[in-house]
């Protein structure tokens, strides 16, 4: 198989993004033919002449080596295989991705915002996935002036980078009304002392079972997935390390089973990526939050509300970087 070479490229715009947004060419022409099953309509959807939407369709072709579209004179435009599998991986890609370019958008627009503003406070960042914290960066960086250098990791792990100095705020979530000795609780109290950390409070949200559309499997609890798995049930779970692979665990405690009994089928390292498989029909149920199964039209049974909260060291609670967070959350 040749070898196929990728180069990436950013741009300082008027217009920002938001989310995983990134720009393709290539991606946006097949999208485009297979919303509008025809390339003059792909065309004028985007903008572009039916001339150049074809040229460039044939300038990728021969960069690919594959044909991409099937297309004869009084028919319907379609993709061919090889493109649908193209479209099919970049879409999971960048929903594996999303926090990460998240997080390096942020990085890049810092970079920008210092070169105008030296004086901007700046203030680090590691924070459970959650889809309300590029627009909390957002507002923070337009109302209060403060630079967040986010950076997305598991629940746990965001709370050791606090104990171990590499943030100054970390974020993370955990099941309303934890009780001390239960499975969750056991696994974060080494991490949170009384007195020296302080909680601020973030948002409420809901964590359930992410399902195809309609629920066609009828899943209604987790140890009825970890029951019905070796029936061609397929789990798609999160990494070692993040809140909802805990609460995977604290939910099955709670039934009575053995934390390891439900094994995934596949692991995803955010809610979208989670939830991106399922969409795909690369897996029948994930734990995850309803933001991320709403944004994909994806069913949702929920299980259990979490409280989201940020959290720094004692000493730091009252400085003006913080204060700008707080503010900004508020």
């Amino acid at each position: 198989m040749k070898a196929r070479g990728i180069r990436l490229q950013y741009s300082f715009e008027a217009a920002g993004q938001q989310g995983p947004a990134v720009e393709n060419p290539l991606f946006d022409l097949l999208q485009a033919v297979y919303e509008q099953g025809s390339i003059q309509r792909a065309a004028a959807s985007l903008g572009l002449s039916y001339r150049h939407v074809w040229g460039r369709l044939r300038h990728w072709e021969a960069a690919l080596g594959e044909a991409l579209v099937h297309w004869t004179q009084g028919q319907p435009a379609r993709l061919t295989p090889f493109a649908e599998r193209l479209l099919w991986a970049e879409r999971q890609a960048r929903a594996r991705l999303a926090p990460h370019i998240e997080a390096l958008r942020d990085g890049l627009r810092r970079v920008l915002d210092e070169a105008f503003d030296g004086h901007q406070q700046l203030l680090r960042v590691d924070a459970s996935h959650d889809l309300a914290l590029p627009t909390l960066t957002t507002l923070a960086r337009e109302h209060h002036g403060l630079l967040v250098e986010l950076r997305f990791a598991g629940s746990l792990d965001a709370l050791r980078s606090l104990a171990l100095g590499r943030c100054t705020v970390a974020g993370f979530h955990v099941p309303t009304g934890l009780k001390r000795n239960e499975h969750y609780a056991r696994a974060i109290r080494p991490l949170l002392k009384p007195g020296r950390h302080k909680l601020i409070g973030g948002m409420r949200r809901t964590q359930g079972l992410i399902v195809a559309p309609g629920n066609p499997r009828a899943v209604t609890t987790l140890p009825e997935v970890a029951a019905r798995r070796g029936r061609r049930l397929r789990f798609v779970g999160r990494e070692s390390g993040s809140g909802t692979a805990l609460l995977c665990e604290h939910l099955l405690v709670q039934a009575g089973l053995a934390p390891d009994a439900l094994a995934p089928h596949a692991v995803e390292n955010s809610h979208l990526a989670a939830a991106q498989r399922i969409a795909a029909g690369q897996g029948d149920v994930a734990l995850g939050l309803r933001a991320a199964a709403d944004a994909l039209g994806l069913g949702f049974v929920p299980l259990v509300q979490e409280d989201y909260f940020l959290v720094c060291l004692a000493d730091v609670l009252e400085t003006p970087a913080v204060r700008a967070l707080r503010d900004a959350l508020a």
